[in-house]
């Protein structure tokens, strides 16, 4: 099959509890860690109902680029057990091409636990598992030789040699769209810049590119005050090597800077607001498809990203929108 897209990364089975005990604390002064989920330290917190549901990176990615219509792979590692078996099963649904996910017999499969807040604010608690053991063989080295469009999410293990492996088969022509993961920003910019001037649209959340900045050489000085203003963040993000630079900002919206123009668009406020675990690879992957699509036209994909983000948060579980992205479609037929 030729593929129109090869998703990298992680999948895994979710189970998302949903409480109303938790208080979210401001906690400005850690530039870090400016909104923390607490519980009483000692209490039995009550769940008010649980959900099974799929998640991961690649694998949401993987989905939405699926449904928008382009022929899409996944490249991952399972466990060899029954999550494993359900997340395989689960892309197969979606039109996901699973060939290149290999089965580990000595890992079990991803998996996260949710817990959601009453604003639908959340925070994962990730098993990385078979999602450790990623690699590149050669069939899949033969298959990135020829796909036009990558989409890489979080990697682990050691994902280091991975990236190597999978940038150093893509040919000059591919569109590599990035979303990485906490531990690539732990590492800093400094062992990712041969990858990033590789990188067509490198895309992340505010809290993220902090992490990247403050743990690269040279921008450990930096007060709080300079790193909160996203044109700032944007504009060393941009010169780390990527085509594109993006910047979600929650509730304040998205930039984006090209090197010459900076594009900020307001969020698109949600009708109905119930969970926004995978918000980020719904958007991330929702703009490839745009960039892809609109031929490089960055308005129209953020438009199109944000759309879809604000009817995912309606829905329970990453992949829980899947319905409604004919529709964003159809818009711009």
């Amino acid at each position: 099959m030729k593929h129109d897209f090869i998703s990298i990364g992680g999948a895994t089975r979710d189970i998302s509890f949903f409480t109303d005990e938790g208080v979210l604390l401001d906690n400005h002064r850690d530039i870090k860690r400016q909104k923390l989920l607490a519980f009483e330290a000692g209490a039995k917190i009550k769940v008010d109902k649980f959900y099974y549901s799929f998640g991961g990176g690649a694998a949401n990615a993987a989905v939405y680029l699926a449904r928008f219509g382009f022929k899409t792979a996944i490249l991952g590692a399972l466990g060899d057990d029954e999550n494993g078996f359900l997340i395989r099963e689960n892309l197969r649904t979606q039109t996901v091409d699973t060939s290149f996910l290999e089965k580990n017999k000595s890992e079990e499969s991803g998996a996260s636990f949710v817990l959601i807040s009453p604003g639908g604010e959340r925070i994962i608690f990730a098993q990385r598992g078979a999602n450790r053991c990623l690699k590149i063989n050669t069939r899949q080295a033969a298959a990135l030789k020829k796909i036009p469009n990558v989409y890489i999410a979080s990697l682990s293990g050691n994902w280091l040699s991975t990236l190597d492996q999978v940038f150093s088969n893509l040919s000059d022509k591919t569109q590599v769209f990035w979303n990485p993961g906490q531990t690539q920003y732990a590492k800093g910019a400094d062992p990712l810049l041969p990858f990033f001037k590789k990188t067509t649209v490198l895309a992340s959340n505010k809290d993220e590119v902090i992490d990247l900045v403050l743990n690269s050489s040279g921008y450990s000085h930096l007060r709080p005050s300079f790193l909160n203003k996203t044109e700032n963040l944007l504009k060393i993000m941009y010169s780390f090597g990527p085509r594109l630079a993006l910047i979600t900002m929650g509730a304040e919206g998205v930039m984006a800077f090209d090197g010459q123009q900076i594009f900020f668009r307001p969020i698109i406020k949600e009708k109905k607001r119930v969970d926004v675990t995978g918000v980020g690879d719904v958007f991330n992957s929702s703009f490839a498809a745009g960039f892809v699509m609109f031929k490089g036209d960055v308005n129209k994909s953020l438009d199109l990203a944000l759309r879809s983000a604000s009817n995912k948060v309606a829905y329970l579980g990453a992949q829980g929108a899947l319905a409604t992205v004919p529709h964003l479609i159809k818009k711009y037929k």
